[in-house]
């Protein structure tokens, strides 16, 4: 499992496109900030909720599987208990990174998506990390414990 500050960041950098389970069309809902926090630093946003034909003005489809393009991560808002299929689902489309957001906690589909070959994170949000580690916190006074002399690359400048 990716805990630490140069895995998080080496699986932002290496990210560009992320499948969001769970993603709402309601504004004011920890994923729908969160994704289109994403959307707008560069990152291609892949909504998948069965509920909606689109959001942030992006295709939404209605399961991982359904997802016709390649996805890089797989971000999810969902429940626990709801997360051991979308490993499958995620091997099956090639995903390479596994997120789990923050509060979603689940060891054994971890131990599962690890052992079929995918980064794993658990319980930390994409929206955060990005913020902490490529300095959209520190603009609003928060210590993000990254101390550095040097700003790091951000992810789309290569």
């Amino acid at each position: 499992m990716i805990d630490d500050i140069d895995g998080l960041r080496r699986v932002l950098l290496g990210t560009r496109s992320i499948a969001v389970v769970g993603l709402s069309a309601n504004w004011h809902r920890p994923s729908n900030f969160a994704a289109k926090y994403m959307l707008e630093h560069g990152y291609t946003i892949i909504p998948v909720n069965p509920a909606y034909d689109e959001v942030l003005g992006q295709k939404c489809y209605p399961s991982l599987r359904d997802v016709p393009v390649p996805v890089d991560m797989v971000d999810v808002f969902r429940k626990p208990e709801d997360v051991p299929p979308l490993v499958d689902d995620a091997v099956a489309i090639g995903a390479k990174t596994f997120w789990m957001q923050l509060g979603v906690i689940n060891e054994e589909a971890a131990r599962r998506a690890e052992a079929a070959g995918l980064q794993v994170v658990m319980d930390r949000c994409v929206k955060i990390e990005h913020a902490r580690l490529f300095g959209g916190l520190n603009w609003a006074g928060v210590n993000t414990g990254v101390i550095s002399s040097k700003r790091p690359l951000l992810p789309n400048v290569r």
